[in-house]
């Protein structure tokens, strides 16, 4: 199988130095960290850039201090932290602007209602974050009323009007609210009205009403996410009297019954398991046996969108502690709901297949922390650890509608996580090539590492190349793997090692699998440093000495076709085996090459 359109690989990376990805934004330890730090006190690391949790920027500062240890993923079983509160919340300027300007279309109306800053913004602002997420709860109006009087206050005053988008109700998908979205100073706000809910016994789809402020409290996802700012009064509501109390003890629990909460929108399961990863919070217990339960799991395969599902799992696997989220899935045994997989498949999941999944992407985590592999950029681990999390599905195939076989990851990407469609392409892609890149460096890393003098070098995936040397063989074999992963070439290798010379995925617990890793360190420094000694760094970069219209000259062919393809391939073949040659020299090794083939046909 070729690999995939390289031309996806495309993306730079900056200078090369020492790094650790840090996840603890909120400048406490973990449980887990704490409880296990003596297994790998030994591993020290320095100044590290990571993907912080909300607005996707790198925090430029140490985790825990210099030489701050590895962080162990979190277990169901671990207790929470303790967290700072800022209380009461500290508003930026920008936030003034917005809050005094809404107050003042309230009062130019004379609007009877009560103006609420909703959800994960006081969240975030109780805990010393910044975050421009707002959404404003309104107390007797919908949300596209509330933006026409926007407008019509901008309009009395001699100002532009702003446009005002509307997100339709979907109670199938269990979205029930319409929201109206306007941008004001810079800042995308959404409207949406307080609600209360009903159910009848025949439907889990409520009747929609207005509600208070405490009744729409008690419907949200999380208590913690159940907090209000009241503008009109400057002050944090916490109407449930748990978000605070939750969220200074590091709690995750559901406002109302877990049960009935998630029945309610199945994807507040994937949410609490992202804001406990994300925080490093405890899942309540009432609320992961809620999670287990057959009526949610079969909920979140049929009420949801496959996107909704797929942009929450991409929220996980680009935030800070990706592992903690894949392992909460997998513990509630939701990964197979998650990434579900087509009937037919080819060869069949093994028990347990989740977990050795979770495995390679915890390996994975831990080794790029360990190697301080800055050069893999924000989007290359995005794209690293889905591969990794997918390895043991590496040769999983499935049949699509045309009866052609196809890489499973095609499948998850593009059915069961639904991602956007030009994204999805690009993630399926680059996780495929990873993968067949993965078995073409297993082929070589035994005969790059190898201190004998190599007397035959021979690879499944390359048997037909041009006659040279054997070392000047090896540098052509790795050239051409290195040309088409691209920058992705790191990443692959380190997919490799957690294969070889075992696959440390099998390595049964985590103390083994951190002295497994350390132990396979020099093994990745060997084996990039040989690739930089080769001179390949870049190598995707190297342009042909001898064009296709020269090739037809030598050739004396009168157009071009697989004869051409066929010598263009060999020259760049000649031109790895031979990188300080010329022009010159490449056009006599082909004619001396294509008269010895004319002699011997």
């Amino acid at each position: 199988m070729k690999l995939l359109n390289p031309r996806l690989f495309t993306t730079s990376f900056p200078a090369r130095k020492p790094l650790v990805f840090c996840s603890n934004p909120l400048n406490f330890p973990s449980l887990a960290f704490c409880r296990r730090i003596a297994i790998i006190a030994s591993a020290n690391f320095n100044c590290c850039r990571f993907l912080g949790p909300c607005n996707h920027y790198f925090y430029r500062r140490f985790c825990m201090g210099a030489g701050a240890k590895v962080p162990a993923t979190a277990t169901m079983g671990s207790l929470p932290p303790s967290v700072h509160v800022n209380d009461p919340i500290i508003l930026t300027d920008k936030e003034n602007q917005i809050f005094d300007f809404l107050l003042q279309v309230c009062r130019h109306f004379n609007l009877n209602t009560e103006l609420r800053v909703a959800g994960g913004w006081v969240r975030d602002k109780l805990l010393g974050k910044e975050c421009y997420d707002i959404d404003i709860a309104l107390e007797n109006m919908v949300g596209k009323e509330f933006c026409d009087k926007v407008n019509e206050y901008l309009s009395a005053t001699g100002e532009e009007t702003k446009g005002v988008g509307l997100i339709q109700s979907n109670p199938d998908q269990s979205k029930h609210l319409e929201t109206a979205r306007m941008h004001l100073f810079d800042v995308w706000i959404d409207f949406v009205n307080l609600r209360s809910e009903e159910y009848t016994n025949i439907s889990r789809i409520p009747t929609m009403e207005f509600g208070t402020a405490q009744q729409d409290a008690y419907r949200r996802d999380l208590t913690i996410n159940s907090m209000f700012y009241n503008i009109n009064t400057n002050s944090v509501e916490d109407l449930t009297g748990r978000g605070i109390p939750d969220l200074k003890s590091g709690k995750i629990v559901t406002p109302s019954a877990p049960k009935e909460t998630f029945l309610d929108d199945p994807l507040r399961v994937l949410r609490a398991i992202r804001f406990g990863a994300r925080f490093g919070f405890v899942l309540d217990e009432e609320l992961k046996i809620a999670a287990m339960d057959d009526e949610v799991k079969a909920a979140i395969i049929g009420k949801i969108s496959r996107e909704r599902v797929g942009h929450e799992i991409d929220l996980m696997i680009s935030g800070n502690r990706p592992v903690d989220a894949m392992s909460y899935i997998s513990e509630l045994q939701l990964f197979w709901s998650v990434f579900s997989l087509p009937p037919e498949i080819e060869p069949q999941t093994l028990d347990g297949c989740e977990r050795l999944c979770v495995a390679y992407m915890d390996a994975s985590w831990r080794f790029l922390q360990l190697i301080g592999c800055s050069s893999i950029t924000i989007d290359q681990l995005r794209l690293s650890l889905y591969a990794a999390l997918l390895l043991p599905l590496r040769k999983t195939v499935y049949r699509d509608k045309k009866g052609k076989q196809v890489p499973i990851a095609r499948y998850i990407f593009g059915t069961s996580l639904k991602l956007k469609s030009s994204d999805a392409e690009t993630v399926c892609f680059i996780v495929i090539n990873l993968h067949l890149a993965v078995e073409k460096f297993l082929s070589l890393i035994p005969l790059i590492q190898s201190d004998k003098n190599l007397q035959i070098l021979e690879v499944e995936w390359k048997k037909e190349i041009i006659d040279v040397p054997i070392m000047a063989k090896l540098r052509v074999l790795a050239g051409l793997l290195l040309r088409e992963i691209k920058e992705f070439w790191r990443s692959a290798l380190v997919l490799s090692i957690l294969l070889y010379p075992t696959d440390i995925g099998l390595s049964g617990n985590s103390s083994s699998m951190v002295a497994e890793l350390t132990d396979r360190r020099e093994l990745f420094n060997r084996i990039e440093n040989a690739i930089m000694e080769l001179g390949l760094e870049k190598v995707w970069e190297l342009k042909p000495l001898v064009n296709g219209k020269d090739i037809m000259s030598i050739l004396q062919l009168k157009s071009g076709g697989p004869v051409v393809k066929e010598w263009q391939q060999k020259q760049l073949e000649w031109q790895l085996a031979h990188p300080s040659g010329s022009s010159k020299e490449c056009i006599d090794w082909m004619e001396q090459s294509q008269s010895k083939r004319q002699r011997t046909e």
